[in-house]
């Protein structure tokens, strides 16, 4: 993070316009991409947080992540709409929002009017950022994948037939 903030100024300079995402990103999929791609949209460069993997035990209970935070970089960080990655350890962005001040904070449609909380809204707008809701892609989650592949674990292992 101390790199891309020390980049910040010059892109600035540039008037490229600094777009960020942030997510656990365990298992990518199309949603992902999708989201990924529509975020890449709105500006000249993408950052993506991803959530540490203590961060994530947090959110999601004690059986996530399933990929390492290193992982989860890598994969995402070889997409070519993804210009930088970064990890952060707070269960939400606010301070690498606060360090890296994006001209664009993304967020999933499900968090639009007020449906909600987005707590780093403060600090977003406070540097004078703007914040976008991103269209969500029906049945893609990484939840709803993991639980289709405990279902077909569990059909698979009693013999039973999944649909």
């Amino acid at each position: 993070m101390d790199e891309l903030a020390a980049m910040r100024p010059e892109w600035r300079r540039q008037g490229k316009t600094v777009v960020w995402t942030n997510g656990i990103f365990d298992l990518i999929h199309a949603g992902h991409i999708r989201s990924l791609r529509d975020a890449k949209a709105l500006g000249d460069l993408l950052v993506v947080g991803i959530n540490s993997d203590d961060s994530t035990r947090k959110n999601k209970g004690p059986h996530r992540p399933l990929m390492s935070q290193e992982d989860r970089a890598e994969v995402l960080s070889a997409l070519e709409m993804v210009d930088y990655v970064v990890v952060f350890g707070e269960a939400e962005p606010s301070a690498a929002l606060a360090r890296l001040q994006p001209d664009i904070h993304c967020k999933g449609e499900e968090y639009a009017n007020g449906n909600r909380p987005v707590p780093e809204r403060v600090v977003v707008e406070g540097y004078g950022g703007r914040i976008a809701f991103l269209p969500l892609y029906p049945g893609r989650s990484t939840t709803g994948l993991v639980e289709r592949l405990l279902a077909a674990s569990l059909a698979e292992t009693t013999g039973a037939e999944t649909s």
